[in-house]
């Protein structure tokens, strides 16, 4: 088993030499690389593209551990694995697909640097994923975004630049500093290099199988589009389970409905669950017959502190709603060999929901 050390980012913020609360305003100043919206989506990624996203980023990301817990197993009902990301560098999953976006760009693209939106997670990974190769790194992030999010992502290199919350201001910013920068955008979730990254846990924990399913979290669909892949080209007949909250369950109504069901306001205490579900992760996922259980934010947290409590396993509420759902739905995990991805472990230590 590889070494899996806590990443320490750099102390060095690259914020025009600006602290966390004092983000700069996206750049008014016109590239020469003029933005252009694309005119037609690009094609959506297949097993392969997972595949070769877990050969580029094997030098770079933790192949993270499985864990057991037997006492979680007599609650549960079941025999359950978990895929310990939340030790992934960054403290979570995303690493993956911001580095397979990262590495995957040729020269010239990549000293343009990169853009995305993120609230948290996403953020921090690119940040490191553009330090490791080099590169410039801006992210653009909502107000309200939780603290200890955003000093990682100032203090991993990355340029902040703030906007007023919600996805059209997010995307509106990107804009802009893509206009001013010729940064190429990498997509949290509908970016297919991003989403076959994100499938690289799912391969991994799929080698310690088999499984009859896997859970997974389900916020705007990187990680469980990449995961619906991984299962279709390594083990089909494993079942692909998403977890969702109850107060931003999109992805239940949009599967249900058969289209993108988008009239939400989120209310969950699942920060990394709060995105709107992505065209291309829908479209994966109904393909794929991906089944959602929503889950109330009290299961939530009970199974954040039962995953501390019995695993000694200290992950966010975004990560905890996988277990929780499995928790509550016992007769439909019974006897069940099943796999659980532990997406992440920032949170605020000073903010804990017990």
């Amino acid at each position: 088993m590889a070494a899996h050390e806590a990443e320490q980012p750099s102390s060095r913020a690259r914020m025009n030499g600006t602290r966390p609360d004092q983000m700069q305003d996206a750049h008014a100043g016109a590239h020469p690389l003029v933005f252009r919206r694309m005119t037609s989506p690009p094609p959506l990624p297949g097993f392969d593209d997972v595949l070769c996203a877990a050969a580029r980023i094997a030098p770079h990301a933790h192949v993270t551990p499985m864990l057991r817990s037997r006492g979680i197993d007599r609650l549960a009902g079941c025999t359950l694995a978990f895929k310990a990301e939340f030790l992934q560098r960054a403290g979570a999953f995303k690493f993956r697909g911001a580095c397979n976006a990262v590495f995957s760009l040729d020269d010239g693209e990549a000293t343009r640097g990169v853009v995305t939106h993120s609230s948290g997670n996403h953020g921090g990974a690119l940040a490191l994923a553009a330090r490791l190769r080099g590169i410039p790194c801006h992210v653009v992030v909502p107000e309200g975004a939780p603290r200890a999010k955003l000093d990682a992502i100032a203090a991993y290199g990355a340029i902040l630049h703030r906007c007023a919350p919600g996805i059209a201001a997010r995307e509106a910013a990107c804009e802009e500093v893509q206009r001013a920068t010729g940064a190429r955008l990498v997509h949290p979730y509908t970016d297919p290099r991003v989403i076959a990254g994100q499938g690289t846990a799912a391969l991994e924990l799929l080698g310690d199988g088999p499984f009859d399913a896997l859970v997974v979290p389900v916020g705007g669909g990187g990680l469980a589009s990449g995961t619906a892949i991984a299962i279709a080209g390594a083990a089909p007949g494993t079942r692909l389970v998403l977890a969702e909250p109850a107060g931003a369950a999109e992805t239940l109504a949009s599967l249900r409905e058969g289209r993108r069901v988008t009239a939400f306001t989120p209310d969950t205490v699942c920060d990394g669950l709060r995105g709107t579900l992505g065209e291309p992760n829908f479209e994966i996922l109904r393909a794929h017959g991906a089944e959602v259980l929503a889950v109330g934010d009290a299961d939530t947290v009970a199974a954040m502190r039962l995953l501390y409590q019995r695993a000694k396993a200290l992950v966010e509420p975004s990560s905890a709603i996988a277990l929780a759902a499995v928790l509550a739905n016992r007769d439909r995990f019974a006897g069940m060999r099943v796999g659980v991805i532990l997406t992440g472990g920032n949170l605020d230590l000073d903010a804990l929901p017990w």
